[in-house]
């Protein structure tokens, strides 16, 4: 493939954006492609390359591109402006919905971003409670601010170490952190620091290093410690949500959270978050309560429309299990494939999220990192040569949308099959 537009937008990008890019998953090395057009499970580049797409936009996508649901929402709603800054019906009935979906959503306020979500039920945790301290699970991501950039710690009662300059320590020695699956780590930091936490934040499936999956049991046990601790458990499914079920995680596994973000998928494609709980909790939300969060484009109309239409597609029967069923079949072509060519290699996912781990299945932030990224990121440049954009790094999910098709499944096996014999 010849890539000549993309690395002359790069040479120009350099000289404008920090490192050439908007986001740093973004820079791929040695130079990242540039998206011209999408549709469907499709990408074209700038220089007129098709990859099939498994990244998605990083979830969102769940439709495919361009769904002609999303389309005539979003032109609907144009037609009667796309920024308010006053309430709308839609909100109203886009929460009706939501709640309607997520037990433990008795109230909710919808928002920009993912970031903003995780940041607004972190200071309901912290309003409601009083208290400072939160936890959080290694390798989890929650967000680019300061109480979630905090590095993985080296034991289960670590204080919290900044992961980027600009963080106050005073902020991060409030973060502690406990490996994924651990129960006896958890409960041990609950009971170092007794009426000191405020809540547990933590992504019921680590979207951001894999995926990796709870072991049998182990969400439910963390429901049952927060209990018996008093301490709020706040499940982030700004990934999982809309994707492993309509209810998300918390109905696939059977466990409620006090507190749950969203974003992503019931955006449509445009930005969006929700943060949501217990009534109780939410009312305590301005106006109604004393915990501030405001925002000009929150409850924005034309992401609330996408948010509509992609839910009336997913409601559609079975829409969802049919998805989740190419995930469960594409992974076990995966795993008979790396077992064939003896690699050593896992393949782990659930409902329509996948990734081949360049190493043993792992269950937990420490034993991800010991797989080999760069034989990873080699693969990952001759699938994207195959015309297969995956994510490129070893620690991001692979999604797969309503678009792919069995056809495009297949030619993606193909690819799969060539480039791990390389």
């Amino acid at each position: 493939m010849i890539f000549d537009s993309s690395i002359k937008l790069f040479d120009r990008a350099k000289r404008l954006l920090p490192g050439g890019v908007s986001s740093p998953v973004r820079a791929i090395s040695p130079y990242p492609f540039y998206t011209d057009r999408a549709e469907g499970p499709y990408l074209w580049d700038a220089d007129g390359n098709r990859f099939i797409d498994y990244c998605l936009a990083y979830g969102p996508m769940i439709l495919g591109h361009r769904h002609p649901a999303i389309m005539k929402a979003v032109s609907d709603q144009l037609r009667k402006g796309w920024l308010y800054g006053t309430p709308s019906e839609l909100e109203v009935r886009l929460a009706e919905r939501v709640t309607g979906l997520y037990p433990g959503m008795e109230m909710l306020r919808f928002v920009s971003t993912g970031t903003e979500a995780t940041m607004a039920a972190l200071r309901v945790a912290r309003g409601a409670t009083g208290r400072n301290r939160i936890i959080k699970i290694e390798g989890g991501f929650h967000g680019a601010h300061d109480s979630a950039l905090i590095k993985a710690g080296s034991g289960a009662t670590t204080l919290g170490i900044p992961d980027s300059l600009g963080v106050p320590v005073d902020t991060a020695k409030n973060t502690l952190q406990v490996p994924y699956n651990d129960l006896a780590a958890l409960e041990k930091v609950l009971k170092r620091f007794p009426g000191e936490i405020a809540c547990l934040i933590m992504e019921p499936v680590l979207g951001n290093i894999g995926p990796v999956l709870p072991l049998e049991g182990y969400l439910q046990a963390v429901r049952d410690l927060t209990h018996e601790h008093d301490v709020l458990l706040i499940f982030d499914e700004v990934i999982t949500g809309f994707r492993l079920s309509l209810g998300g995680a918390q109905k696939y596994y059977g466990v409620t959270p006090d507190l749950t973000t969203l974003g992503k998928i019931i955006g449509g494609g445009f930005p969006i978050g929700i943060f949501g709980g217990k009534r109780s909790l939410m009312e305590q939300v301005a106006p109604s309560g004393g915990i501030y969060q405001a925002g000009t484009f929150n409850g924005s109309p034309v992401s609330l429309a996408a948010g509509m239409a992609t839910l009336d597609v997913l409601e559609k029967e079975k829409v969802l299990e049919r998805l989740n069923a190419v995930g469960d079949s594409m992974r076990e072509a995966l795993q008979e494939m790396v077992e064939d060519l003896k690699l050593g290699y896992s393949v782990v996912g659930i409902a329509s999220m996948f990734k081949i781990f360049f190493g043993p299945e792992p269950h937990n932030y420490t034993e991800a990192l010991k797989c080999d990224k760069s034989g990873y990121l080699a693969f990952f440049r001759r699938m994207l040569a195959s015309g297969v954009f995956l994510t490129p790094s070893q620690y991001e999910t692979d999604f797969i949308s309503c678009a792919h098709s069995e056809e495009v499944i297949q030619a993606t096996l193909e690819a799969f099959r060539s480039c791990l014999k390389s």
